[in-house]
């Protein structure tokens, strides 16, 4: 399991493969924005997305980056992603309401990598050619950095000079340790990004900026960072029970799954974090990245989002999307984004679907290892949705039969209009919210029903009982303060907001 944020981009115009825990290998898929063959003012379409399988082995899924140059359609406010060459103009945007300039910001961390590196930026693109300014990946205004810088020798010494003992997990991003501070104590998850990986300093410096200006209890909290000479590190809390997706696939032998409570306690965490993004932050974040693995569990098992590094500000004013090269994960783009580059907070949306139905079916959303037609988990699943009785054949077979009827039918509903394919027709997150909300704080007793064989009718009977039974506890884990007194009876699930 990697109990840490993983990255999965890069400054180099490729297409990254992902390098999962559980995969055979890597894909890689190499375009270039330079290219002579490509109209740079178009954007390059992605074979290979949500709704069409991906090739490759294992059941891995691949990371995606396709070329084309940067729209910003949002007023310089848009975050660029790995690559994207030019400095957003200093605007007048905010977020959460904060006022002091971000190109002081970045510049606390841009100024500390030249002092330390010593190369020349004259042709950084983060830099303008006659004078060099910091990229200002936030475009506005915003408070100077507060995570704690440390040097490569003080993480050194904090992850027993990065022993394999300490090592956790490894991905296309680099490797992850767990460490100790000396200076305090505290245990932490020390992300040592490949140095000719996917990992670039315009990424780094989104990572840094977003984490230390976005504050909530689904996000992953940042340390500290160092970049020192040519290293670079991220210093994150430790997040003891590792990814999602270590509790949903591949299972090693006498591993128990996750119960059905638990599932719908992550799954309402992890909406709230997005919440956050899409309708507390000002302006508005878009994620680009939600995934299982970029979902980690506290010892709690609180889930929070992690992997900040493709963030971009969402639309503002009248604009209804951004335009951005193509990045993201195989299997989770929203069939839009992946097409022409638009996106927009329904592109986390559907990507929320797609994790949604990992927590529900326990397939990975690309696992090339099944039989065809059953490679993309969306593709699998769209005409399943279109026939209730075969809802109960979608459940994870290693729940053993231990999940309210009722509560499946109505997280597979949310997933599908997650992952409805016209953008307009999904739900608003905070919709999304309420109702796995509700789910998540229905009494289920999982091991008295696990001891009656499923379809009996006492078996029906105790889960009717289940449902009928009302809100609170049995959150699966805990949820926040007063969050089982004021749990809302679940809206109509065809009445969701679909604007």
């Amino acid at each position: 399991m990697t109990p840490s944020p993983s990255s999965r981009n890069g400054e180099d115009e490729r297409s990254h493969g992902e390098t999962a825990t559980k995969a055979d290998a890597s894909l890689r898929t190499d375009r270039s924005a330079n290219s002579p063959e490509q109209d740079q003012s178009q954007q390059q379409p992605v074979s290979g997305s949500s709704s069409s399988s991906a090739s490759g082995s294992g059941g891995g899924t691949r990371s995606i980056q396709t070329s084309s140059v940067s729209r910003s359609e949002d007023g310089g406010a848009a975050v660029p992603s790995g690559g994207e060459a030019g400095v957003t103009e200093s605007g007048t945007e905010n977020i959460n309401g904060q006022t002091s300039a971000t190109a002081a910001a970045a510049a606390s961390v841009d100024g500390e990598m030249r002092k330390t590196d010593g190369e020349s930026h004259a042709s950084d693109p983060t830099s303008q050619p006659s004078q060099p300014v910091p990229f200002n990946p936030l475009g506005g205004v915003a408070p100077s950095i507060a995570a704690q810088t440390f040097t490569f020798r003080e993480l050194e010494r904090a992850t027993g000079g990065f022993s394999k003992k300490n090592f956790v997990g490894e991905g296309g991003f680099g490797r992850v340790y767990k460490g100790k501070l000396e200076s305090t104590g505290q245990i932490v998850a020390v992300k040592q990004l490949d140095r000719n990986g996917m990992q670039g300093n315009r990424e780094f410096l989104v990572e840094v900026l977003m984490l230390s200006l976005l504050h909530h209890s689904h996000l992953v909290n940042l340390i500290g960072y160092c970049a020192d000479g040519d290293q670079r590190l991220l210093v994150y809390e430790f997040m003891a029970n590792g990814a999602l997706e270590d509790h949903l696939h591949d299972l090693p032998e006498g591993k128990e799954p996750l119960e059905w409570n638990m599932r719908m306690h992550v799954a309402a965490g992890a909406a709230k974090g997005l919440e956050y993004l899409h309708v507390k932050a000002n302006p508005p974040v878009i994620y680009r990245d939600f995934k299982s693995s970029n979902i980690l569990l506290d010892e709690s098992w609180h889930p929070k989002l992690s992997d900040f590094g493709l963030a971009k500000l969402g639309p503002v004013g009248d604009k209804t999307h951004v335009s951005t090269r193509v990045m993201g994960t195989y299997g989770y783009c929203a069939p839009e984004y992946a097409m022409t580059g638009q996106l927009t907070v329904k592109s986390d949306v559907y990507s929320f679907g797609v994790v949604l139905l990992e927590l529900i079916t326990g397939r990975r959303a690309i696992d090339m290892r099944r039989r065809h037609g059953e490679h993309n988990l969306v593709a699998w699943a769209r005409p399943l949705f279109k026939d209730r009785r075969k809802f109960p054949a979608m459940a994870d077979p290693g729940l053993r039969g231990r999940y309210p009827m009722r509560g499946l039918y109505q997280a597979l509903a949310v997933a599908a209009m997650c992952l409805q394919e016209q953008a307009a027709q999904r739900p608003m997150i905070g919709d999304v919210v309420t109702a796995l909300s509700y789910l998540a704080n229905q009494p289920f007793d999982s091991e008295k029903i696990s001891r009656l064989p499923p379809g009996t009718p006492q078996h029906n009977a105790m889960d009717r009982r289940s449902n009928s039974s009302g809100g609170g506890g049995g959150g699966g884990g805990g949820g926040e303060e007063g969050e089982t007194a004021r749990a809302p009876a679940p809206p109509p699930l065809t009445t969701i907001t679909a604007a």
